[in-house]
């Protein structure tokens, strides 16, 4: 088969142009594709299995989650009740019994001193609880 280069190219008649026709190719991909799709379904069996029976294990209790707030002006707060620091300092003593040991997440105040927070690890410290964390705001996107 050939073709023309153009009228401002050599007329030679042994000139061929070598394409591949790709739209053939792709309709027989294309109906192969149906095919299998529709087939599919109907190859795959399922086997009838009666499987074992078991007993579901209890899964292990998430330890407890404490909530501290430390304010700008040291104002402590568990959860969202005022506490004083005697009685932080005895409810950190009772949980510190409980199992599994609780978590203990502290959020403090940008503008607070270091020390009222201090404080509060420092009880956390001495009721046993190892497990603190501080709670912080991710920068803001700019």
């Amino acid at each position: 088969m050939a073709f023309s280069l153009g009228p401002g190219a050599a007329q030679d008649e042994d000139a061929v142009l070598a394409a591949i026709n790709t739209t053939p190719l792709v309709d027989v991909m294309l109906v192969l594709l149906i095919i299998f799709l529709i087939t599919i379904p109907v190859v795959i069996h399922t086997v009838p299995l009666q499987l074992p029976k078991e007993a579901s294990q209890p899964t292990p209790a998430q330890p407890q989650t404490i909530h501290l707030s430390v304010d700008r002006n040291g104002t402590i707060y568990w959860e969202q009740a005022v506490v004083s620091m005697a009685r932080l300092r005895a409810r950190l003593a009772e949980s510190a019994h409980k199992e599994p040991l609780p978590v203990v997440q502290i959020r403090g105040d940008s503008r607070t001193r270091y020390e009222a927070i201090g404080r509060v690890m420092l009880a956390c410290q001495q009721a046993g609880i190892g497990r603190v964390g501080f709670v912080t705001e991710p920068p803001a996107a700019h």
